[in-house]
């Protein structure tokens, strides 16, 4: 307790000697130019720039090659495969699934009742749609017997495992 009271009172200490900030913009001189970017400019979406002079950032050193393909094609089906369980335990599905999932997709699919599925067998090899700038996602759309299933797939590095972090259900 007498740890956690100096440590407060050191904190308020540093925090009431630290100089104000200013809340006044300064008057901007007649005449002058304005300050050049210190870094380039990113663009927009439409891949338009947000400033004028914007270049086209390069990929950021995952290159897609047929392995890297193969791999997302097989972790698709195979999580699409433990998914599409409708008749399964609770417990025991989401512990199959969970092998293919991101963490953040452990924690949303961790409250879903199997039994509320509409697939109950995938129906054929999953199929990529590739984005050549992003080497870190793709999204397979994955077919069931309940139509098309798009699965979102992400990684965090080439040699990293692809991992699950949506499953969409067809459009009804």
């Amino acid at each position: 307790m007498k740890k956690s009271l100096t440590l407060l009172a050191v904190a308020l200490l540093c925090v009431s000697c630290a100089p104000a900030g200013t809340t006044t913009t300064a008057p901007a001189a007649s005449g002058t130019a304005s300050p050049a970017a210190s870094a380039p400019v990113s663009l927009s979406a439409d891949s338009g720039p947000q400033a004028p002079g914007g270049t086209i950032p390069a990929t950021i050193g995952i290159t897609w090659d047929q392995a890297s393909k193969d791999k997302a094609v097989d972790v698709a089906g195979k999580a699409m495969t433990d998914f599409a369980r409708p008749g399964v335990e609770e417990t025991q599905w989401a512990n199959d699934l969970a092998r293919w999932l991101t963490p953040q997709a452990t924690a949303d699919y961790s409250a879903v009742d199997p039994a509320t599925i509409p697939a109950s067998r995938v129906t054929g090899p999953a199929t990529l749609s590739v984005d050549d700038a992003n080497g870190f996602g793709v999204t397979a759309a994955v077919p069931t017997n309940a139509g098309t299933f798009a699965v979102q797939l992400l990684r965090t590095d080439t040699d990293a495992p692809w991992k699950v972090n949506r499953l969409t259900p067809p459009p009804s």
